[in-house]
């Protein structure tokens, strides 16, 4: 059977018979994101960059998807200079007093990272959690949090309303106010050009 492209066929433009179409799902998902960010303030922006900038270290901690988008901003961060680290990964190090340990959950009752706060917390680490729930364990234990609206697994009445899957808008916010900072650091940090950005991108991939 033929599976390969061929030019001087038709171009067949494949709708579904029924229910949500591509380009309504986007407007819907745009909608959502565009309520979500027009909470966010730069307050919330600087005392990120604060403690992202006055830490020696900054360690990650977060699971599922939300671990990917974290993982993304670790990333971000080593491109611009700072050392950085995700927890479980075997080269982390011990975290020490004044290092940053960032975790990530959208309810705050993420076993995993809730439980890496408190023993940053212990040894005197600087603890930040980004969450839709700031009344949560991982969101009163920390010492910094920053809510970002959305939904969650949880799917509570005070939570944002979404037709996305449970926890999609909450992830989708805090990436981009996480893509948000990053872009403000890079055009912050005097001396760090897209050459040295460039000069620390893998090269072993």
């Amino acid at each position: 059977m033929d599976c390969l492209p061929n030019p001087q066929r038709e171009a067949v433009t494949a709708e579904p018979a029924h229910g949500l179409k591509f380009t309504q799902a986007l407007d819907q998902m745009h909608e959502e994101l565009g309520a979500v960010l027009a909470r966010l303030t730069s307050d919330m922006a600087e005392i990120l960059i604060h403690e992202v900038e006055t830490a020696p270290r900054i360690f990650g901690c977060a699971a599922g998807r939300s671990g990917f988008i974290l993982r993304g901003f670790l990333m971000r961060l080593m491109h611009l200079g700072f050392t950085v680290y995700f927890v479980g990964e075997t080269t982390t190090p011990r975290v020490r007093p004044d290092d940053l340990l960032m975790v990530m959950s959208g309810s705050g009752e993420t076993a995993q990272p809730r439980e890496m706060q408190r023993r940053a917390n212990t040894v005197g680490a600087r603890t930040l959690a980004l969450t839709t729930h700031p009344e949560s364990t991982i969101g009163r234990e920390a010492q910094v949090t920053i809510s970002i609206p959305g939904t969650t697994k949880l799917t509570l009445n005070q939570e944002a309303k979404s037709v996305q899957c449970p926890g999609s808008l909450f992830e989708q916010a805090t990436f981009l106010f996480l893509e948000a900072v990053v872009l403000i650091l890079y055009q912050r940090r005097l001396g760090t050009s897209r050459g040295d950005v460039l000069d620390r991108h893998a090269d072993l991939e």
